[in-house]
Formats: C-alpha cells, structure tokens, sequence
C-alpha cells in the first residue's frame, strides 16, 4: 500500500492565505491576527491584563488616560503594548469599495488618499497614547501602526525622549506588507521589535573592522 507525500505546510505562506481575504472588521480580528502574528515570528502571546497597571507590562487594551481641552481627561486603550518596546494602534480597512449594504468597508478603501489619511491619524493616536504613560514607563523605542491583515508600519525612536517616531528602517521600507511575511529577515526585524527593539538601532551597529574600511578604500580607489 502506497502513502502520498506528506504536505510540508510553511508557516508564513498559511498565515499569509489565512489572513489576506480579512477586511472591514478591526475589532473581530485585531487579537486574533496580532496573537497568531506573535507564534508566526516566534515570540509570546500578550498576557491577561491585571487591575493594577503597573504590572501590565504587554497586554491588550491597555488603559491611558490623557489631557483635552479645558481641563478634561479623555481615557484611551493601546491596542497592544509592551513595556520598553512599543505602542501599536490596529485599524483594519478593505480591499474594495463596499457595492451594497451588506459590504463593509471599514475604516477605509486600502490604498485610497482616504486610507493614507487613516493611517497617518493612527500613527498620531499611537504617539498620543504613548505621551500618556507614566513617566516612570519612559517612551517606547517603537510605535507600530497596523491594517489588520494587510500591513505593518513601523517608526522608531532610540533616543526614547519623545522628540519623533521616524519611519524605520526607512522611509522606502517602513510599510511591511502581509505577503512580505513569507521573507525571513522581515520576521527576525519584527521578532527583535518585541524581544529587543534597541539592537536595531543603527547607533548602536558594530563598528566597521579597520582591514574591511581599508579594503573598502582600495576598492573605492580602483573603480
């Protein structure tokens, strides 16, 4: 009696089919796609919120309270935060325009000007959220911005004072896109996001070995 082959299944390429039809419904399918997103880059799921906050160090929804105008007091919720590494702010749009009452759109058609606004207001949101942490916190070296099943936006600060949060690495690449998942390097930069935000500071990069800098010179000379 004869087998057929086992199916060797990769990861990325399953996250990737599972998730891209996703539209139009932030709330439904934020927990469940950033939980499965953490097994996929292979670090741990966020941890069950306690009642005291100073011991919510990576939760969802965590609660921030902040100023408005006249001396009111708004609460917020990050949508996922982890102490000394980053604020996220989940929205989720569609890849069409709804074509009747029953279609949904969410919070915009991706890759409309009205989307590029969306995602913009939700990069501020995230900034806001984390100018109202405590002190004590310090600012987070990352704030991610993410369309639920379509793409990651990623903006840095290792300087930690608040002075901006910079496309990172790049303006060019900062916008990682859900089939980008299938590259491995792309899962290792999101995998040091939440385990180790500060060793992709470019500051902190080795230095060049002296030999490569001459040898770089002597190249440099001869073209």
């Amino acid at each position: 009696m004869k087998f057929a082959p086992a199916t060797i299944v990769d990861p990325a390429q399953a996250f990737i089919i599972r998730w891209k039809s996703s539209g139009a419904g932030e709330r439904a399918n934020c927990q469940l796609f950033l939980s499965e997103l953490c097994d996929l880059i292979q670090v741990p799921r966020p941890n069950p919120t306690r009642d005291d906050d100073r011991h919510n160090l990576y939760v969802f929804e965590r609660t921030v309270a902040y100023p408005r105008a006249h001396g009111a007091v708004s609460t917020g919720r990050i949508d996922l935060y982890k102490r000394g590494c980053f604020v996220l702010e989940a929205k989720q749009g569609s890849d069409q325009k709804a074509q009747c009452l029953k279609s949904r759109r969410g919070m915009a058609v991706r890759g409309s000007n009205y989307w590029e606004r969306s995602m913009s207001d939700a990069r501020r949101q995230a900034v806001t959220y984390a100018r109202a942490l405590p002190d004590w916190e310090g600012w987070p070296p990352f704030v991610i911005v993410v369309d639920v099943g379509h793409s990651i936006e990623l903006f840095a600060d290792f300087s930690r004072t608040g002075a901006g949060h910079e496309h990172f690495p790049d303006p060019a690449s900062y916008r990682i896109l859900l089939g980008d998942l299938a590259n491995s390097a792309i899962r290792q930069r999101l995998a040091k996001v939440w385990t180790a935000p500060f060793d992709l500071d470019p500051a902190r990069a080795p230095p060049v070995p002296r030999l490569a800098r001459g040898r770089a010179g002597k190249v440099a000379a001869l073209a």
